[in-house]
């Protein structure tokens, strides 16, 4: 039995099939569904987990070389949510462009883990280094 880490099977299952520049979606509670690709739904309530969530526990155990999120993301959230993905995101780069070109790399993903996150544009896509 696992004691710590990340404790949703369906998730250890994502994780560990991403390889060398595969990319991983973790995205709100509104972002679209997408048939063609794997997606392990966490969403309870609003705001529960949050995306931060998600990437903070993912990152601990997991090797991101690029983060890419939509610019709107800057437009629409505060400085303080802004710092808090800033921090989360630490160490890697970060690439931001129109929502409509980062839904493009969506169906590229292995998989996408869906949050109950309200956060305006707070969906991101990991790439694995």
């Amino acid at each position: 039995m696992l004691k710590s880490g990340i404790l949703n099977p369906q998730v250890n299952s994502l994780l560990s099939r991403v390889r060398h520049t595969n990319t991983l979606v973790i995205a709100d509670r509104g972002f679209p569904f997408w048939p063609q690709i794997e997606t392990v739904d966490l969403s309870l309530v609003d705001d529960i987990p949050r995306v931060l969530d998600v990437l903070e526990a993912v990152r601990k155990n997991f090797s991101v070389g690029r983060f890419y999120m939509a610019e709107e993301f800057l437009t629409y959230n505060t400085t303080q949510v802004v710092e808090q993905f800033a921090r989360a995101m630490a160490g890697a780069g970060l690439e931001h462009e129109p929502h409509t070109a980062l839904k493009l790399r969506v169906p590229h993903a292995i998989g996408l883990i869906r949050t109950g996150d309200t956060t305006q544009y707070a969906n991101v896509i990991l790439e694995s280094a």
